[in-house]
């Protein structure tokens, strides 16, 4: 079992909850957390213990960002006109490693990042080796044509546990994807409730 494979269940395992709709998820038969302690009564979260959790379960479903980069997001989306919620919704859906996952070009959201750092996808015709790389709309992501045949993209296309959203175009021959347009909130196919608003609460009493 790889570091990253261990990576994701210890998400899940302290989510308690199957964050990615993966039919390996270890919660799918045991939902308790981790440690000897696990399987004892769950007491009530406070607000702030429900912000935390949401944060981290939203941080952890875009391949475990860390704080720096994701308070950051937050800042951002404070600062772009509209719903502070929504906005960062649509900041990390146009993150190029959360694009290449959506677009089935790789299996899970932590193999995009790892993919996007070996250099096998292009933007716009440029090589772009950055998982944090911000898409704008329009733009056109590709696999470069010596990646095409890797297993971990051939995994990718044959993931049945997931479709493409409807904001994004692919051409599965030819492996391109055109992000149409940055996501609501509700148009986001997340297998599990997130809750940006208390990540908006979570930071604006911080």
């Amino acid at each position: 079992m790889t570091k990253r494979v261990r990576a994701k269940y210890k998400i899940d395992r302290r989510m308690g909850e199957n964050i990615w709709g993966r039919p390996k998820s270890p919660v799918n038969v045991r939902s308790y957390a981790p440690g000897q302690h696990g399987q004892l009564r769950k007491s009530k979260l406070s607000d702030f213990g429900l912000q935390i959790r949401a944060k981290q379960k939203l941080k952890g479903y875009y391949a475990n960002i860390n704080e720096r980069q994701f308070k950051n997001i937050f800042k951002e989306a404070v600062r772009i006109k509209g719903d502070t919620s929504e906005n960062i919704i649509g900041l990390l859906e146009s993150r190029l490693d959360a694009f290449v996952y959506r677009a089935k070009f790789v299996p899970t959201v932590f193999a995009a990042r790892q993919f996007i750092n070996h250099g096998h996808i292009k933007v716009n015709g440029k090589r772009v080796n950055i998982p944090s790389f911000r898409l704008k709309t329009g733009d056109v992501v590709e696999i470069k044509e010596k990646s095409k045949n890797l297993e971990i993209v051939l995994n990718g296309q044959e993931s049945a546990e997931r479709d493409i959203p409807e904001y994004i175009e692919c051409d599965t021959k030819k492996l391109t994807a055109k992000l149409i347009r940055i996501p609501k909130f509700d148009e986001v196919p997340y297998p599990v409730q997130m809750e940006p608003n208390l990540v908006v609460e979570f930071y604006s009493r911080n």
